[in-house]
């Protein structure tokens, strides 16, 4: 039996936030309502429509637990979104999918870690989700409607490039002035991890600033979670620089 592995986070928010309606009641007075029942129908048919469409026979839906080990490394992660408003239901939203589905959460771990491990560790799943970041999984995945297999070296790429680019939507910068064509002409006739050490150096910043992005960048993948214990094994090069 194939696994759709689905990326939670994504259909909670998305199913929260589109079912909140605004209401003017004059006078300059505006309020938002939400219902339940419109977004449990809309989660519905999210993951309905993904597993209609996907070669699958059922799903797993990860969602991110409460702490976060990047955090660990760099407190600055994804501070950016602290003042930002949640929609009303998004924790409705959770324990909605978590009653529904069979639904994954590891310690520490973000949703996109769980697709990460259970990808990368079964070839009976395709991962789902509207995040770049999960092609740094060497894994089978849906995308726009096709089953996409990735492999060690394209995820191991586009793992690279992530840490050379960072990620504006989780606080953390990257390497200055590097954007994706940038990236890949790093890489293009570069050694991988050496190529962007160098980079980073180049900007005046240590490999241990690299190190750091990279870490952030990482998307788990099997071996690197001790699900008894909680315990990440942070990514470090295994070629010298």
């Amino acid at each position: 039996m194939t696994l759709l592995l689905i990326d939670g986070d994504i259909i909670a928010y998305k199913a929260a936030t589109s079912a909140e309606t605004p209401i003017n009641w004059g006078d300059g007075l505006w309020t938002l309502h939400c219902h339940e029942a419109d977004v449990a129908v809309r989660i519905e048919d999210q993951i309905g429509k993904l597993l209609n469409e996907a070669p699958v026979q059922d799903c797993i839906v990860a969602l991110s637990d409460k702490d976060n080990f990047r955090k660990k490394i760099a407190p600055y992660y994804k501070a950016n979104r602290s003042n930002v408003r949640r929609p009303m239901l998004l924790g409705w939203a959770r324990t909605f999918i978590t009653e529904k589905y069979n639904t994954v959460i590891y310690r520490g771990l973000e949703a996109d870690d769980v697709l990460g491990i259970l990808g990368s560790s079964n070839e009976d799943t395709i991962i789902w989700s509207e995040d770049k970041d999960l092609r740094t999984v060497p894994a089978k995945h849906w995308i726009d409607g096709e089953v996409v297999e990735i492999g060690e070296i394209e995820a191991d790429h586009n793992f690279f490039v992530q840490t050379l680019t960072g990620d504006s939507t989780d606080n953390y910068k990257g390497c200055p002035s590097v954007g994706a064509k940038t990236a890949e002409k790093i890489l293009e006739f570069g050694d991988g991890w050496g190529a962007v050490v160098r980079a980073f150096i180049s900007k005046g910043l240590s490999e241990e600033v690299a190190l750091e992005n990279a870490r952030l960048a990482r998307i788990l993948r099997n071996g690197e979670y001790d699900t008894d214990t909680g315990e990440v094994k942070l990514w470090k090069s295994t070629k010298t620089t």
